[in-house]
Order: C-alpha cells, then sequence, then structure tokens
C-alpha cells in the first residue's frame, strides 16, 4: 500500500505505475483517493477549529452565570451544543471517508523498481541467469507420478476417494524424500545464518490483508468457517504477520527467519496434464525464508535471497534459471521478482520451483511494522521472501533429473546424510 502523502504529490506516477501493469480499470481510483483524502483533510480542519471554538466559548458559561447573565450563558451553551453536534456529524463522516479510502488505497498496486521489465503477463517475463547445464537423457523420462508410482511412492485414488481432487499419499521411499529435501533446506538455511522457526499455520484476515491483495487472497485461501482463520498458502504470510504492530529497534535488523510449515492453497484454474500429478496441489509443505530489513539493504537481500534457492538446487544435481518477473506478472503488493525456475527433461523446458520478491514497505505499512532508528525517528520496515524449497512439486525436477535408464533415481551427496545413507533409490521388485 502507498503512502497517501506520496499519491497526493505524484498522482501521473501512480497513474503511470497502474498503466505499467496492464491495469487501467484502476486508473480512476487515483483521482477518486485525492478527492477522498482532500475531504478528509477539510473534516479533520473542521472539526479541529470547532473544537477550539467550543472549548473557548465553554469558558465564558462560569462567568457569564457569575455575573447572573442567565440568558447570555443559555445562548452560549446552544452554541456549544450546535458545535458538539457538527463535530459528532463531522467524526461520524471522517470515519465513512478514512474506511473508503483504506479499502482503495489497499487496491492501487505499489510502485514497480525501475529495472522490471515492461510486459502484460508471465509469457514476457525475461530470463537473466543458468546454473548447470540442462541435459535430456537418450531414454525416455516418464511422467512424474509414473516415476513414484515405480517405487509405490504415491497413491493418488485413494487420496481422491478420501479428499478428493488435488490430494495425495506418498508413501515409502518417495515419502522419505521428500521428508528428506524439508530437512537438508532447513539445515542449509540455518548454515546461512537464518534463524529457523514453525509458524501458525492459520492466520486472522486482518493479517492475510496485510501481506496480500484481495485478489490474491480470493484465489487461493481458505476460510474456517465461523472463524476468523484463514488456511495459510505460504508460510511467508504467518512469517511477516509476527511483526504486526511492532516498534523493532534499528539495532536488531535485520531479521533473517526460515520456516517449515504445510500449505494450502485453491488452485483454481489447473487444467492440462503438466498441472496434474503433484504439480498443483490443494496441500503441500515448504521450507520458506523472510527477511525484515532496512530499506536501503533490501535490493541486496533480494539478490542473497534468490542466491540461496539457486545454491540448493544445484547443490542436488537440478539446474535451475532466473526469471525476472514483468510488469503484469506482479502481485500488487511487490516491487520486484525474480522466479527461480528448474529444468525438466522430460518436457525439454524450465518450470517454475520458486519465487523471490521484495515488496519494499508496503506489508510493513498494512502491518504497521515500524523501525526505532539510532536517531529515535521511527519508519517503516521492509519486507522479502522466498521460496527454498517446495516439495512435492520440487521432486518433479528431482526426479527427472537424477533418474537413470534402469528406472533408478540417484541420491545427491549432499541429501544422503537425511536418507540414511541411501545412495540410490531402486525400482521396486513385484513378487
Amino acid at each position: 500500500m502507498l503512502d497517501i502523502k506520496f499519491v497526493r504529490e505524484n498522482p501521473e506516477i501512480v497513474k503511470q505505475n497502474i498503466r505499467n501493469k496492464f491495469q487501467d480499470s484502476k486508473l480512476e481510483l487515483v483521482d477518486k483517493v485525492l478527492e477522498l483524502d482532500k475531504e478528509n483533510r477539510q473534516i479533520k480542519q473542521e472539526v479541529e477549529a470547532l473544537r477550539a471554538e467550543r472549548n473557548k466559548i465553554s469558558k465564558q458559561i462560569g462567568a457569564l452565570m457569575a455575573q447572573g447573565k442567565r440568558e447570555e450563558a443559555e445562548e452560549v451553551k446552544k452554541q456549544v451544543a450546535a458545535s458538539g453536534s457538527r463535530i459528532e456529524e463531522l467524526s461520524a463522516r471522517e470515519k465513512e471517508v478514512e474506511a473508503e479510502l483504506l479499502k482503495d488505497m489497499m487496491v492501487i498496486p505499489n510502485i514497480i523498481d525501475p529495472s522490471v521489465p515492461i510486459g502484460k503477463d508471465d509469457s514476457e517475463n525475461v530470463e537473466v541467469e543458468r546454473f548447470g547445464e540442462p541435459a535430456v537423457p537418450d531414454f525416455e523420462i516418464p511422467y512424474h507420478t509414473d516415476i513414484m508410482e515405480s517405487f509405490d511412492g504415491i497413491d493418488l485414488d485413494s487420496a481422491r476417494r478420501v479428499a478428493g481432487n488435488g490430494f495425495y499419499y506418498l508413501m515409502g521411499d518417495i515419502a522419505r524424500l521428500h521428508s528428506a529435501v524439508i530437512s537438508y533446506a532447513r539445515d542449509f538455511m540455518i548454515n546461512r545464518g537464518f534463524t529457523y522457526c514453525v509458524p501458525p499455520f492459520m492466520i486472522r484476515s486482518n493479517v492475510v490483508t496485510g501481506v496480500m491483495s484481495f485478489a490474491e487472497m480470493d484465489a487461493m485461501m481458505y476460510k474456517i468457517e465461523g472463524e476468523d482463520l484463514y488456511l495459510i498458502g505460504t508460510s511467508e504470510h504467518s512469517m511477516i504477520g509476527k511483526f504486526i504492530d511492532q516498534i523493532i529497534p534499528e539495532e536488531e535488523l535485520p531479521k533473517t527467519l526460515t520456516s517449515y510449515s504445510p500449505c494450502f492453497r485453491k488452485e483454481k484454474g489447473a487444467h492440462g496434464l503438466e498441472e496434474r500429478g503433484v504439480y498443483r496441489i490443494h496441500q503441500f509443505e515448504k521450507q520458506e525464508m523472510i527477511v525484515v530489513c532496512r530499506p536501503e539493504e533490501s535490493p541486496m537481500w533480494f539478490d542473497k535471497l534468490w542466491q540461496n534457492t539457486v545454491d540448493l538446487f544445484r547443490s542436488m544435481d537440478i539446474p535451475v534459471r532466473t526469471l525476472e518477473c514483468c510488469s503484469g506478472d506482479l502481485a500488487d503488493l511487490k516491487v520486484k521478482s525474480v522466479d527461480v525456475e528448474a529444468w525438466s527433461p522430460r518436457q525439454k523446458k524450465y518450470f517454475e520451483v520458486g519465487s523471490c520478491s521484495n515488496l519494499g514497505d508496503a506489508q510493513a505499512r498494512r502491518l504497521k511494522i515500524r523501525v526505532n532508528g539510532k536517531d529515535g525517528k521511527k519508519y517503516l520496515a521492509h519486507t522479502l521472501n522466498n521460496t527454498v524449497v517446495a516439495p512435492p512439486r520440487m521432486l518433479i525436477a528431482f526426479l527427472e533429473n537424477n533418474l537413470n535408464a534402469d528406472g533408478s533415481v540417484n541420491i545427491p551427496e549432499a541429501l544422503q546424510p537425511y536418507m540414511g545413507g541411501m545412495k540410490k533409490i531402486e525400482k521396486k521388485t513385484r513378487k
């Protein structure tokens, strides 16, 4: 969410930013919030003047009564009462205006970084760099669920009977691999200086609206019926929410945290072969990283965060690339975002396995996360988040890139301690 002062002083910049995000329907909101802001300031001025005048004339009542000027005193009382009624009327309108102003301000997108490429959607995202050599073996690579089934590692049919589409049972070595990757990712981030955290898996509505846009909320979140609680779509929601209404001493920054959680998503509009299996599901587990820092440090942390994901995937022998997200692909609160994509030798293309985002002060403004500077002045923190790893989607890339011609799957050296020393997952022999 933008600072209303910034909108007031830079309306054309705000409008051009909306155009750059191809959200022209929101252009009228800029003029609307300016009118609401003007009315709000006028109300405050009038209320302040009325209160000052009321206080002034109220002091006359006692003096007039002491002088026996009862009729004059009664007239003054009527003036005070009239002022009081007008103040009440204005205060009620002030609440209405401020509520409407906040609602509209939360829809206006954040100002994107100048380095962000202009484009309508993810088809116009720009490749930045590749890490590792993408290779296609001389043998056929099965669909990822077929690979898992060859190890008796997945049961989608039972999951459909129990919970419907978009769920799974992972079993045996595949389930173990899933947990091993999560544990490895946890220790990987701890070794890079991040504090490990297990957060609440449900959050209140004020936290939801503090960390994401209304459109994202509707598309992603599951609400608990009868409760002011939502299941988290990512632990970033809980982790940033941890600092709601907090004033953080500057010397305690940066806050660098890595968190584990299950994640729950509606995943509307998932269609096609590549959207089935475990690619788009309603429930999965994820290791996340978040940073709360000083504004001037957020570009540096942004680069550090996506590099962590690249390094993790490369340690598991998975080629990856980074994509700069274009303006039209950025969620409204994001200043800048980079997707990390893993190589799929079966599809002969890359697919998304993580996303790194700098949200500037947007979340901090909504959640009132402030920093107490060394000079005593308070300012809004910057917040960033990034996926460390999110199996089981990540398992697609892992299985495809580590698959052997005989159907076995290599376990990279870094992961072997988490698999009990296992160097390969072997296909199950049928009796």
